[in-house]
């Protein structure tokens, strides 16, 4: 448990009303067909030091069941287009002490000790966006999300659609972010009101 995975999340989000459609993501330059829909229930605590030392340096830490990469996960500071991620897996223990090797990845930032920040639950339906060859130039994720900061006891809730690139997509992900992006508003979605679900729990 001590390596880390990494990954580096490009993604677009919007803001979207329940009662809005899917659109039809072909209609996108470089989407061929769409895969089928992946239902996955998310639950996430996140953490952080009393003073969210983590959180003013641009760091997001969660312990998050469900979906294919349930685990721990530390979120660096957005640089350029994307955010570094690194996750290891669960464990046998729970929320109440990160792993020494999650620890260690943020030990830079801080060696005080962690409490929840806040609890994000998460209905997805996911959907692979494919090119001619099968290719996932992106996935698409439409989120029905119930929070709890757990600092102020407020609850909210809200929907929102996000598409991070996946291996098959371009070099250059701008003409495809701006055509989802024309699709998605055209369908009845508004750019994303926050930068995460996180900030977006807290009120921020």
């Amino acid at each position: 448990m001590t390596e880390p995975r990494r990954t580096h999340e490009v993604e677009v989000k919007f803001d979207v009303e329940v009662d809005i459609a899917v659109p039809d993501w072909t209609r996108v330059p470089g989407i061929a067909t769409v895969g089928a829909a992946e239902r996955r229930a998310l639950d996430a605590v996140y953490l952080d030091t009393a003073d969210a030392e983590l959180g003013r340096s641009g760091y997001a830490l969660r312990r998050r069941t469900g979906g294919p990469d349930a685990g721990w996960h530390v979120k660096g500071p957005r640089v350029g287009a994307g955010r570094e991620e690194l996750g290891w897996p669960l464990g046998d223990g729970g929320i109440a002490e990160a792993p020494a090797p999650v620890r260690a990845a943020i030990a830079h930032i801080t060696d005080e000790p962690l409490s929840p920040l806040a609890r994000i639950r998460n209905d997805r339906i996911a959907y692979d966006l494919l090119d001619t060859e099968g290719g996932v130039v992106a996935e698409f994720v439409d989120d029905h999300v119930t929070a709890r900061d757990e600092r102020a006891g407020v609850d909210r809730a809200w929907r929102e659609w996000e598409i991070e690139l996946g291996p098959a997509a371009p070099e250059d992900h701008e003409p495809l972010f701006a055509a989802i992006g024309e699709i998605a508003r055209a369908a009845g979605a508004s750019d994303a009101s926050s930068d995460s679900k996180l900030a977006r729990a807290l009120g921020l």
